[in-house]
């Protein structure tokens, strides 16, 4: 898996525009600015242009709008085939690889957050936490379906008053064995 991907994967901000864009098929920087207003307009155009620059997104249409060019954005890679790179020989060190940049991306959004001064942690909500289980396949598979569908209204959330962006994270850990 390209190193490129996975990094957009693990920052927050392209995350967002990258799945955005899959979810919409295609959008200008206008439409992504109104849905993303938490994003700063300098920073949201930085990373359309890198995320473009890399080949994960692409531009499908520009349109003369007075003085400016609007230009319209869509996926550029299959997000379908994403764990193509898990199968055989290599798959411990890609999937290695790619855990390692997803704690990195909590780390670094935990470094940022224990950097600012009078960080209130009850108050702000931030918080982690281990649940060691038992489960059969079946109820892991129930267990995360049940997860999916309390999530996702929360991830259709758009920004607004009162509102504040946070980032969920789901680890379920490969199975243990133990030598009874």
């Amino acid at each position: 898996m390209d190193q490129k991907i996975i990094d957009c994967f693990t920052h927050s901000i392209k995350a967002k525009l990258l799945l955005e864009l899959n979810a919409t098929g295609t959008a200008t920087a206008k439409q992504l600015a109104e849905v993303y207003s938490d994003i700063p307009q300098a920073t949201l155009y930085r990373y359309l242009k890198r995320m473009t620059n890399d080949g994960i997104l692409k531009i499908v249409e520009q349109t003369q709008i007075r003085g400016t060019i609007e230009k319209t954005y869509a996926v550029a890679i299959d997000l379908s085939t994403m764990g193509q790179g898990l199968e055989g020989e290599q798959a411990g060190d890609v999937y290695m690889q790619m855990f390692i940049q997803y704690v990195a991306g909590f780390i670094k959004q935990f470094q940022t957050y224990c950097k600012q001064p009078d960080i209130d942690i009850p108050k702000d909500m931030s918080g982690f936490s281990l649940a060691p289980i038992y489960a059969t396949d079946e109820e892991l598979t129930a267990a995360m379906e049940q997860y999916v569908n309390f999530i996702q209204p929360l991830y259709q959330n758009r920004p607004a008053p009162g509102r504040k962006s946070r980032t969920i994270g789901l680890i379920i850990s490969p199975p243990e064995s133990y030598n009874d």
